[in-house]
């Protein structure tokens, strides 16, 4: 079986190309948390008597569990955000974009200090996009295997 991409499947490649960024965003607002806590490499997090006694401490926590969500759900993200397009490019770009939207303002409201409020207000585009992105992608797989059992 062989497919052709649709013309506008450039929006696809542009939002996941662009969302290689804010990874790297992430890891400087954790080096630059890490540097405020003094929290030394190789260490991953302060503990919790450290954070107890130190709120910059705890924010670093803060800081370093927001970039670690994030890479948490980076993967299957790119999977769905290419495998959707492939059917429904400027829909699965849209929603991709929404979830990008989504993840600054959770990472934002995890990097308060208070990570209850992490999927407060705006942060829920996140999983708009998401659910939209599982929802083409799941659309699109059975689409193609119908195809593929149909000739």
């Amino acid at each position: 079986m062989s497919f052709t991409l649709p013309a506008d499947y450039g929006y696809v490649i542009a939002v996941g190309a662009l969302s290689t960024l804010y990874p790297l965003v992430l890891g400087g607002q954790v080096g630059g948390a890490r540097k405020r806590a003094n929290v030394p490499y190789p260490h991953m997090y302060a503990t919790q008597e450290e954070c107890a006694k130190d709120k910059n401490k705890y924010l670093f926590n803060c800081y370093q569990r927001a970039h670690h969500n994030f890479l948490e759900n980076y993967p299957q993200f790119l999977f769905l955000l290419a495998t959707s397009g492939i059917q429904y490019p400027q829909i699965a770009a849209g929603a991709g974009a929404v979830w990008i939207v989504g993840r600054i303002f959770y990472a934002s409201n995890y990097q308060t200090g208070e990570p209850s409020k992490r999927n407060g207000g705006l942060a829920l585009l996140h999983l708009f996009g998401m659910l939209t992105l599982i929802g083409l992608g799941i659309t699109t797989g059975v689409s193609l295997s119908w195809k593929a059992f149909s000739t």
